[in-house]
């Protein structure tokens, strides 16, 4: 998976910090922070282009341009798409 930067002695450092930091980003629930940036911004864009969509319309787009963007985000960060 991930090989532990050279700077931590060993890799229960590594997979502990990475451990804490995990949980600590799931209690702040940035995750929910996050789909509720892509919320915003697909509502807006609706609002703006004056596009109306059944509610399964709106789910499946809204769940695929927050796929293709969260995709793109750790395409930069050197991850997998």
């Amino acid at each position: 998976m991930f090989n532990p930067p050279p700077s931590y002695p060993s890799s229960d450092s590594y997979d502990d910090l990475l451990k804490r930091m995990t949980r600590r980003a799931r209690e702040t629930k940035i995750d929910h922070r996050i789909l509720g940036l892509l919320q915003q911004f697909f509502e807006n864009e609706l609002t703006q282009q004056n596009i109306v969509l059944s509610r399964p319309e709106r789910n499946r787009l809204y769940q695929d341009i927050s796929k293709a963007v969260l995709a793109d985000v750790l395409g930069n960060m050197g991850g997998t798409k």
